[in-house]
């Protein structure tokens, strides 16, 4: 078996929920040990969150495979001296709770790198860890918000939405993840120490927000909710067919632009030199739009997808879940894998994602029952059983 390329680093996973232990499962996919510290009792709450197999939610699959559960308490002084322990020899620590909690813990960072000045802290919060906002709960929600995304979701008039998944964490998430790996470069191929990585859940949200700022900027535009459509890029959106579904069409290459006028039958569009170019497409976007929708109206999406494929228009029909798990491409791409559970339920989980020729990552741990690892991680710490027993006893590990 090809060598894991993050073989041999050690994180410990302080987060709950989705932020933190998104980015944790992305460094354990491609061979991070990760180490989940999570309350004795109920453990991370994402253990029931949305739909449950006896009792524990199978989301709970996809978020924490490849990881280890130890139960410690961190509210208790001895919990926060084991997790100080752990950390002497780990190579990260994630955590997402609100600023100032790890400092009460005594775990802030100054505490942390004076302890190991080796170790790299991704901190993940809704605001960061300074300004004015710092202080103040943040979740995915409002994050996606303050980002400017939520402002132009939607359709116009309507009140603006939310994407269906947590969009704020996940992206964090990701952010923290590609922190992490830089922080190791620095550290590992040039010699550095550890460092602390402050990921903001609405900094990552606009992250992604392209042209939004840069145009309010330059022109004092604020840009609208468009439904289906890229305001500016023309012609791209969603077109109702006659069976009701809806396709997708990205038009707005200028050569994709005339071999789609061509399909649908409007050569007079394709030969105006004044649609060559995306500017004055998206100066006429509402009669393209039509001219398009007057075409797909007529025909099924299955037909229509016929057509603009064998014409090379990128298009392509909204995915359900079960469109998902039914097609071909995502199976032949080995984007679907199965994790069996501890209570034996087979679930379909989403693959190794990106996909390395040389180091691709691999599946090879269920999610976890709470506390399942803690006696051997703590053992692996120096604890005796005599030790850890007692720690037990006092409700500090379970």
């Amino acid at each position: 078996m090809t060598q894991q390329i993050l073989s041999g680093i050690k994180v410990l996973e302080l987060g709950q929920l989705i932020a933190g232990p998104f980015a944790a499962k992305t460094l354990a996919d491609f061979g991070a040990e990760i180490i989940k510290v999570e309350t004795p009792g109920d453990g991370d709450p994402l253990r029931k969150w949305r739909m449950l197999h006896n009792g524990t939610s199978v989301w709970w699959q996809a978020q924490s495979r490849n990881k280890q559960s130890v139960c410690i308490d961190l509210r208790q002084k001895e919990g926060q001296a084991l997790v100080k322990q752990l950390a002497e020899s780990a190579d990260v620590i994630i955590e997402n709770f609100r600023p100032g909690t790890m400092e009460k813990w005594g775990m802030g960072w100054e505490d942390l790198h004076r302890l190991n000045p080796k170790l790299i802290m991704l901190r993940v919060s809704g605001y960061g860890q300074d300004g004015p906002k710092r202080d103040e709960p943040g979740f995915a929600a409002i994050a996606e918000a303050m980002g400017g995304i939520r402002y132009i979701t939607g359709e116009p008039g309507r009140v603006p939405v939310r994407a269906g998944v947590s969009l704020g964490d996940t992206i964090a998430g990701l952010h923290g993840a590609l922190g992490i790996l830089l922080a190791l470069y620095q550290r590992d191929a040039r010699g550095g120490l550890g460092q602390m990585i402050d990921v903001a859940l609405y900094e990552s949200i606009f992250n992604l927000t392209e042209s939004l700022l840069p145009e309010y900027s330059a022109f004092g535009a604020v840009r609208k909710p468009a439904g289906g459509a890229l305001p500016g890029i023309a012609p791209s959106n969603a077109y109702r067919c006659a069976d009701g579904e809806y396709v997708l069409i990205a038009g707005n290459g200028d050569s994709i632009f005339k071999r789609l006028m061509t399909v649908i039958g409007r050569q007079d569009l394709a030969d105006d030199p004044a649609l060559a170019r995306n500017d004055g497409r998206a100066a006429r976007v509402a009669e393209l739009d039509a001219a398009i929708e007057a075409w797909t109206a007529a025909r099924s999406i299955d037909a229509a997808l016929q057509q603009l494929t064998e014409a090379s228009v990128p298009s392509g029909r909204i995915y359900s879940a079960r469109d998902i798990a039914e097609d071909p491409h995502y199976r032949a791409r080995g984007v679907i894998e199965k994790v069996r559970s501890a209570d034996g339920l087979e679930v379909d989980v989403p693959g190794i994602i990106p996909r390395l020729s040389g180091n691709p990552g691999a599946i090879h741990a269920r999610g976890p029952q709470l506390g399942e690892h803690t006696d051997a991680i703590l053992k692996d710490a120096g604890l005796t059983p005599e030790q850890i027993a007692i720690l037990k006893e006092k409700g500090v590990v379970a």
